[in-house]
């Protein structure tokens, strides 16, 4: 009686490795994402050596087309464990052909997913040594994660053909290092300013989430007239009330640019430990709405453009303003 040939170790074990560290990864980018959509604090160790990671991925790396980056990661993960364990719940005997079917074509698929996701955590390995300068311990601990489903996914199957295993890797990395460099082409790029027929640039709306404490970075330059206005305003005890996380706020900032904002009395309503909670300068102010500006004892409430505040104030310097609302 012929005996049927048992496999290695290592082949029955690759796909229940591989599920349980693309579940692992998919819990790692789950977390980060939630952390960065509701603007908290990622966890730090006890001797401090997570805490760079928050400006890691909080940094212009960490968003791609103005989602988080470990939004995609937790996605490509959760995709993993579906190729490496849907196979396992077919019954290999009362359903031998599909299970088999089951088995090539998402070898297939884990072969290029685990080389897509090997080599994009390698470009950001490269960014976070030679670009960025930090130490981010998740993000080591993302790529370990991709290199170990690579590296199972090689040796835990014996391939046929060694030939598919190069070109499928080979079209797939290249695919994926020329949409690496893609997507951060333009990162740390200046940003252009081109104005309109009225000789008025339009400002930026923000494309990612606002992060605590100060929201969205200005990217307008201020001119004389808009530092003018500034220190006009809080010389005559005016006051902007606003929250980090207000578009709106944003927008007045924008029309300020980041020189000119810096000499506005800005007053910050939204606790960082409950962002939706106003803090007591607010509440004794009897806020109820962002942007609001108080001059001359009287609130106006909403994004006020420079003209009006000039109008509103009573400034009479020069009011060549460079930027208007969208």
């Amino acid at each position: 009686m012929r005996r049927k040939r048992s496999l290695p170790l290592i082949y029955r074990l690759s796909r229940p490795l591989i599920g349980a560290i693309a579940i692992a990864g998919a819990i790692l980018t789950a977390y980060l994402t939630i952390t960065k959509l509701f603007g908290g604090e990622v966890a730090c160790t006890a001797d401090g050596t997570a805490g760079s990671c928050g400006d890691v991925l909080n940094g212009p790396y960490g968003t791609v087309f103005g989602q988080p980056l470990s939004l995609f990661g937790c996605l490509a993960y959760l995709s993993m464990a579906a190729f490496a364990l849907v196979p396992l719940l077919v019954n290999a005997e009362g359903n031998k052909t599909l299970r088999k079917n089951l088995e090539n074509w998402t070898w297939l698929l884990l072969l290029a997913g685990s080389t897509a996701m090997a080599v994009f955590s390698g470009y950001l390995m490269y960014l976070l040594a030679f670009k960025i300068q930090t130490l981010c311990i998740y993000c080591i601990g993302s790529a370990l994660f991709a290199l170990s489903m690579f590296i199972l996914t090689i040796i835990g199957r014996d391939w046929e053909d060694v030939g598919q295993i190069l070109f499928t890797g080979a079209i797939v990395a290249m695919i994926t290092l020329v949409g690496a460099l893609g997507v951060y082409a333009n990162v740390n790029n200046p940003i252009v300013e081109t104005p309109d027929a009225d000789g008025l640039i339009p400002i930026i709306q923000p494309q990612t989430s606002p992060e605590p404490p100060k929201g969205w970075e200005i990217t307008t330059t201020s001119g004389e007239s808009e530092i003018e206005l500034a220190k006009y305003l809080t010389a005559t005890g005016a006051k902007k009330y606003g929250a980090y996380w207000c578009p709106h706020c944003y927008e007045q900032k924008q029309l300020f640019g980041k020189e000119a904002f810096d000499e506005v009395n800005y007053i910050e309503c939204a606790d960082f430990n409950n962002p939706r909670t106003q803090t007591e300068a607010c509440q004794q102010a009897k806020i109820t709405s962002y942007p609001t500006w108080e001059i001359n004892g009287e609130f106006y409430q909403g994004t006020q453009t420079l003209d009006k505040l000039t109008e509103l104030s009573g400034y009479e310097g020069s009011t060549e303003f460079k930027y208007k609302l969208p």
